[in-house]
């Protein structure tokens, strides 16, 4: 019986993995929908759709998807409207949601009850909005054939705009200013390094470092719940994940 019970493990754990990918790509689809219809199917042209297709590959998004996807825009299916929502958790956690919803009132009525439930409260426009920066966030695969030192990769990199990077083994992660993303693209694209995400977000000004682990762990039940629903395609948030806290839950 060990075995099967094993067995009960792996496939529960795979259909929550099943079930993650599955959330993942019905929101990249939205976005590439909304990214098609805003500026056309052609992505060497529309900036916006090229990126959004590069995330979908990233995430090995059946290409037949991906196509789908863009057929969409040209009818009426694909008609998602881009608002954003604010509010906050418990402790004082400013919270920023970005959506692509077809039913405003469905996602308004959702989102009350997921705060209400998690001792939070949603906000009006501009109630928590002035606590995050909004900045390009690029994450980029190392080119191995890239014939530059870091020193030089962030030179080039400052060139384009970057205000930080970090560099580890695998990936560059670079930050710049909002008016800088389409340079910074430009400059991704033209040192040939293969963006797995690209996209302006919200960034906390300041950070709410709280110790008490029970208090942690309804707030990320929260955001959980947030990043779940499928009218929520970001969520943004200045809870500070201390490294005693992280070791208590875990």
């Amino acid at each position: 019986m060990a075995g099967h019970n094993k067995w009960s493990q792996i496939k529960r754990k795979k259909g929550a993995l099943d079930a993650k990918r599955s959330k993942i790509f019905t929101k990249l689809i939205k976005e590439i929908t909304v990214a098609a219809k805003e500026g056309g199917p052609d992505p060497d042209a529309n900036p916006r759709l090229r990126l959004a297709i590069q995330t979908s590959k990233a995430v090995n998004m059946p290409k037949e998807n991906i196509e789908r996807a863009i057929k969409k825009s040209e009818g009426t299916e694909g008609n998602y409207t881009e608002v954003t929502y604010e509010g906050y958790a418990s402790n004082g956690v400013a919270v920023f949601i970005k959506c692509l919803t077809d039913n405003i009132n469905r996602t308004v009525q959702n989102l009350r009850t997921m705060f209400n439930k998690g001792n939070g409260s949603l906000g009006t426009n501009g109630s928590v909005e002035f606590l995050f920066d909004r900045k390009g966030v690029f994450v980029v695969k190392r080119n191995l054939e890239l014939q530059l030192t870091d020193d030089e990769l962030l030179l080039e990199l400052a060139d384009g705009g970057a205000e930080d990077v970090e560099l580890d083994e695998e990936y560059i992660t670079i930050y710049c200013a909002m008016e800088d993303f389409g340079a910074m693209q430009k400059k991704v694209e033209e040192l040939q390094l293969e963006a797995e995400t690209a996209e302006l977000q919200r960034l906390p000004k300041t950070t709410v470092a709280i110790d008490d682990p029970d208090a942690v762990r309804k707030i990320l039940k929260l955001i959980d719940a947030l990043e779940d629903d499928d009218d929520i395609q970001k969520v943004y948030h200045n809870l500070e994940l201390t490294e005693q806290v992280m070791a208590e839950l875990e």
